[in-house]
């Protein structure tokens, strides 16, 4: 085998190699975990409420409504979700911001429907 050859075959081999070390880097990195809440709406309540996230985390909100169809609605990270009584619904919560956000029921549901309402505090 000639010098310009061996180089190159030696230069494929290195590039293999860090290819080879870089996938088994990444398998080794636990994955991030993904922080599952559980939710249930009911006439004229969301249970839990009040919702305390880290930023940055990995969050969805698995939402269950009991005995009506209402609604999800965070006005100010413009999500909204229908919550048909019986199935789980999954809404994933962006966390790259910190502040307060508020959500609300609005499907009416009822005399205290107003009242159907709480609120995410994700913070810094």
């Amino acid at each position: 085998m000639n010098g310009a050859r061996r180089k190159v075959c030696l230069g494929a081999l290195a590039g293999g190699a860090a290819l080879l070390l870089g996938a088994l880097e990444a398998q080794a990195k636990p994955a991030r975990k993904e922080r599952v809440i559980k939710v249930t709406a009911r006439k004229f309540q969301y249970s839990p409420s009040e919702i305390t996230l880290k930023r940055g985390e990995s969050v969805v909100l698995e939402l269950t409504a009991i005995d009506f169809v209402h609604g999800f609605n965070v006005p100010s990270l413009h999500l909204r979700a229908d919550l048909p009584p019986g199935p789980v619904t999954r809404v994933r919560i962006p966390t790259d911001k910190a502040g307060v956000f508020d959500f609300l029921c609005d499907n009416f549901c009822g005399s205290g429907h107003e009242e159907m309402n709480g609120k995410i505090t994700v913070l810094a």
